[in-house]
């Protein structure tokens, strides 16, 4: 009579020892994986900026290393060499000037030399804002120190921030050239690290599915760095290199402007515009110098228009709308990363959503149309 009773006893004391066990492998995964992130996050930004730059540039590395008779490694440090010497240098000019700009300000600031022009009665008019811009403005041009000296913890603050602002700037360039150079190793293994993405894939979704994630995925990353932020960055450094021929004030802060709407796409002309009006009112330049200096501003502010629709979107599997809204929210709710990363996720979600519509099981064939009547 009680052999059941030691039977399930039995039973329930198995199952019992391979729930603790499965508890026991979960916590120890689990624990392995924090400690790994805890380890590895130091180096987050820098190794998925590296893989970044890596898909980007891994067609013309393989054009290369052809040349090269497949010498990979030779191709990579070429490749890198010339991409960081040819962003590299206008960079340096741009931010040099930037530099440059702000000391002569902080310089003419504390000798009491800097003389800001009057505002115009037209400023008043603003709607909102205008009034009290046109206030601050009126008493910045009688009395600029003054002025300095009543909002003095406003000023502290502001040039705190400007500070913080360079030197994010300066840990940013760091960052993007030391990401050049783990890409240029990534893509000296490129093979096997594509071998690997793609297993990780397939042993997820399938080997179908997988395949179409890795190309999609691929072209993703490819289709927002050359469509979004390649052509914001291509467009920023033209803008700003005709800034500092026609020897613009403050180029380098404005062509980081021009870099910043250029990401959250937003038209150039709000930035070369007033440029063009400083050009014609101020009366340091002739009138064959400032129409020539307002058309390479209009044709630099329009490249944006002229290289999106042939970089974004192109060889992916997706509408360009779903590729420009996840770069767009990424960008807000992760930063730069967070661009590459929102696409890629949108992008693989529509994919699936797609492929489960597709897919459905009540799903009946369309009967075929009738032929015409003779």
């Amino acid at each position: 009579m009680n052999a059941p009773y030691e039977l399930d006893s039995q039973l329930e004391e198995r199952l019992s020892r391979k729930l603790l066990d499965v508890f026991i492998r979960a916590g120890i995964v689990f624990g392995l994986a924090l400690l790994s992130y805890r380890i590895f996050s130091p180096f987050l930004s820098l190794m998925a900026w590296s893989v970044i730059l890596a898909v980007t540039l891994y067609p013309a590395h393989q054009k290369l290393a052809q040349r090269l008779w497949g010498k990979q490694g030779l191709a990579a440090t070429l490749l890198v060499l010339v991409v960081v010497v040819a962003i590299g240098v206008p960079t340096a000019i741009l931010m040099t000037s930037l530099g440059e700009s702000l000391q002569n300000t902080v310089d003419s600031v504390r000798a009491g030399t800097l003389k800001i022009p009057a505002p115009s009665p037209n400023v008043a008019e603003w709607p909102l804002i205008g009034k009290r811009i046109h206030d601050v403005w009126a008493e910045a041009s009688a009395d600029l120190p003054a002025l300095l000296r009543s909002r003095h913890e406003q000023v502290a603050d502001l040039a705190r921030r400007a500070l913080q602002a360079v030197a994010s700037i300066a840990g940013a360039m760091l960052l993007l050239l030391f990401s050049f150079i783990v890409a240029g190793i990534i893509m000296a293994w490129g093979r096997a690290s594509a071998n690997g993405i793609r297993a990780i894939f397939v042993r997820m979704v399938g080997f179908e599915r997988g395949e179409e994630f890795v190309v999609l995925c691929t072209a993703t990353i490819r289709a927002v760095a050359l469509g979004v932020l390649g052509v914001a960055l291509i467009q920023a450094i033209v803008v700003g290199l005709v800034f500092i021929v026609a020897d613009v004030p403050f180029a380098g802060l404005l062509s980081l402007l021009v870099l910043v709407l250029g990401i959250v796409q937003v038209p150039a002309i709000l930035a070369t515009l007033p440029v063009i009006v400083y050009i014609w009112t101020s009366g340091d330049y002739g009138n064959t110098q400032a129409i020539t200096y307002s058309v390479l501003l209009l044709l630099a502010g329009s490249l944006d228009n002229v290289l999106k629709p042939l970089l974004l979107g192109r060889g992916v599997n997706a509408p360009m709308p779903v590729i420009l809204l996840g770069a767009l929210g990424g960008l807000a709710s992760a930063g730069l990363v967070g661009m590459f990363v929102g696409a890629v996720f949108l992008a693989l979600s529509y994919q699936a959503f797609m492929w489960w519509v597709a897919n459905s099981p009540d799903a009946v064939a369309a009967p075929a149309p009738a032929p015409p009547p003779e």
